[in-house]
């Protein structure tokens, strides 16, 4: 069954949402993988939703998948954080495809199969770790990768590995030879993401599975569709996290006979917060435009600039949200905590602030 564009990924998304908030909570606790959930957004074909109508998928606008995971990140931060990982690469895929540079195949499967990507993007910044050593018909690749999200269920790792001054960056599926997931995430917040250590341990890589050569340390054209595409997507979950602490916090308030004096100003300025985050976030989706754009540089920068701002925007509407509820929202029952704690999350992306502040700072330097 081939889902068409006119499927409403939102309300998908509310009516799987509605059964993943009565789990969120036992997940959290144990630092269970969401499992329950992938089923589900596997029967529902979610795992193919952008993918193009003519490859097998459901044909939904990069918007719409941002849409869809900012609803999810309502109900569940986990599921909606671990889903953007697949979806991300998904959509660099669509990408490489609608500019006649491939990618078909790996989409058909997807949609046929629905398949899970594994992403080690965050780890795999410039340099790239681990290493690759030359063969016969290939390379044998040896690295940890940190927080491979869904790598619990993941089919295939989209990852990459430096040989001398450049960097290979390739597929490799799960369960080949040589790839361990180790059982290691045990985190603040976005405990069922499943964002584990992949370890690889001389896995073989053939020529013909190498997709790009680029310098390594080097700044490469790549980031440019890489930020631009998946950023927005990653960011939509917090987004979704602080609309939801928001929600809680003005209706805690409103069911309050006697609220403190000061309560409607913290409601006032936590709303700011919140249409900071929501405003740059759509301002990302303006930038990448459902993946009509130009991989220039200037793109890549403000997706950074703009993934810093709605980051810290996010985190400051859940933080006033737990102000203004008190000290009950500092109890684990109430539900608010596990958002706060799960927001934090969005300061690691790439790049972290610190990280992004110099990066850009030194491009807007240069001559």
């Amino acid at each position: 069954m081939n889902h068409s564009k006119a499927t409403d990924w939102i309300e998908v998304a509310h009516s799987l949402g509605k059964e993943f908030a009565s789990r969120a909570e036992t997940h959290d606790e144990g630092d269970v993988f969401v499992s329950r959930n992938y089923a589900a957004l596997k029967e529902r074909r979610v795992f193919s939703a952008a993918i193009p109508e003519e490859l097998g998928g459901g044909g939904a606008s990069h918007r719409e998948v941002a849409d869809m995971l900012r609803t999810l990140g309502q109900y569940c931060g986990s599921t909606a954080l671990a889903l953007s990982m697949h979806q991300h690469l998904i959509v660099a895929t669509i990408c490489k495809y609608r500019r006649g540079q491939g990618g078909e195949p790996l989409l058909k499967n997807v949609a046929e199969k629905q398949l899970v990507l594994v992403s080690t993007g965050a780890g795999d910044w410039l340099e790239s770790n681990g290493t690759a050593t030359k063969t016969d018909g290939g390379y044998l690749i040896s690295a940890r990768k940190h927080f491979a999200s869904q790598s619990a269920v993941g089919d295939i790792l989209v990852t990459s590995a430096p040989l001398m001054d450049e960097v290979l960056h390739f597929p490799v599926p799960m369960n080949a030879q040589g790839v361990t997931v180790l059982n290691d995430w045990r985190a603040l917040g976005m405990r069922g993401t499943a964002s584990h250590t992949v370890k690889l341990e001389n896995v073989f890589v053939p020529d013909a599975a190498i997709a790009l050569r680029r310098p390594r340390g080097a700044y490469h054209p790549l980031w440019n569709i890489v930020l631009t595409v998946a950023m927005p997507l990653i960011m939509s979950v917090y987004v979704g996290i602080a609309e939801k602490a928001a929600e809680m916090a003005i209706g805690h308030i409103r069911r309050k006979k006697a609220a403190k004096p000061h309560a409607p100003a913290l409601i006032g300025a936590m709303n700011n917060d919140l249409v900071a985050a929501e405003v740059q976030l759509n301002d990302m989706l303006r930038i990448a435009n459902n993946l009509d754009f130009e991989p220039i540089d200037r793109n890549g920068l403000d997706i950074l600039a703009r993934k810093t701002n709605v980051a810290n925007a996010a985190i400051g509407v859940v933080t006033k949200a737990m102000e203004i509820v008190g000290g009950e929202g500092f109890y684990r029952g109430f539900g608010l905590e596990r958002l706060f704690r799960d927001v934090q999350a969005a300061r690691y992306h790439p790049l972290p602030e610190s990280e992004q502040v110099k990066f850009s700072g030194e491009y807007l330097l240069r001559d």
